[in-house]
């Protein structure tokens, strides 16, 4: 039996999920900006209290791992590393875009047709959106990339194929990109630790663990500090 713990920050939700043999059997979610850090460690605590576990009985720690927030994924991956490091658990990392495909893959608020590509966007600022693209078999497509998107992104494979966009970038996009008849959009996508259960039970029984001295988000970009509002 495997206990994983599944911790999603890379976005404006902050998520915690546990589950046992790839079945969540809780979570605690709240979509809410720059609030990760208040409440990150007492839904953890909340989650393993409900379950009549001890921290002890978590097999492994699964983090989303970015891209995303630089914020959100500092305070996700930490708190990732610092129970590995207490518990003395593997560490599993996860990319943000894969478990949001698998979070429409797994899903029931959207079907696909087999030939559909899945396109999860993360809100970059402005115009510009972290974005992949994956077949509904979870397969990569497309590389992970920060993209600013106009009238001809994603033309060519438009022009192929039906592509499903969702996820906070994705919302911004719609004015731009909706004019394509295969262009569709999964209206109030919120990103969950539940959709990182299927990849993380597999890299659990294929032992794919991170050396958790030397882990780091994946950012994708460099930081830039902006000027706090008055």
């Amino acid at each position: 039996m495997s206990v994983i713990l599944q911790i999603e920050t890379a976005t404006t939700s902050c998520s915690i999920a546990l589950a046992i043999d790839g079945k969540v059997v809780a979570f605690k979610q709240i979509n809410e900006r720059n609030i990760h850090a208040e409440v990150i460690t007492l839904f953890i605590d909340e989650l393993v209290t409900s379950a009549n576990l001890t921290y002890n009985n978590l097999d492994a720690i699964a983090v989303s791992s970015g891209p995303g927030s630089y914020t959100g994924l500092r305070i996700g991956v930490s708190t990732a590393k610092g129970l590995c490091f207490a518990l003395d658990k593997p560490l599993i990392a996860i990319e943000t875009l894969e478990a949001m495909a698998y979070g429409v893959i797994y899903g029931e608020s959207f079907t696909v047709t087999p030939d559909t590509l899945l396109c999860p966007m993360i809100d970059a600022r402005r115009m510009e959106v972290y974005c992949a693209l994956f077949d509904t078999n979870g397969q990569k497509v497309r590389v992970t990339s920060a993209d600013i998107i106009d009238e001809h992104s994603f033309a060519e494979e438009l022009n192929k194929h039906q592509i499903l966009f969702f996820g906070d970038g994705a919302d911004k996009c719609e004015t731009t990109l909706g004019a394509n008849p295969n262009a569709k959009f999964l209206p109030g996508f919120v990103n969950s630790a539940t959709f990182l259960t299927q990849k993380a039970a597999e890299k659990f029984d294929k032992k794919e663990f991170e050396d958790v001295a030397y882990f780091e988000p994946y950012y994708l970009k460099d930081f830039i500090a902006g000027k706090k509002a008055l």
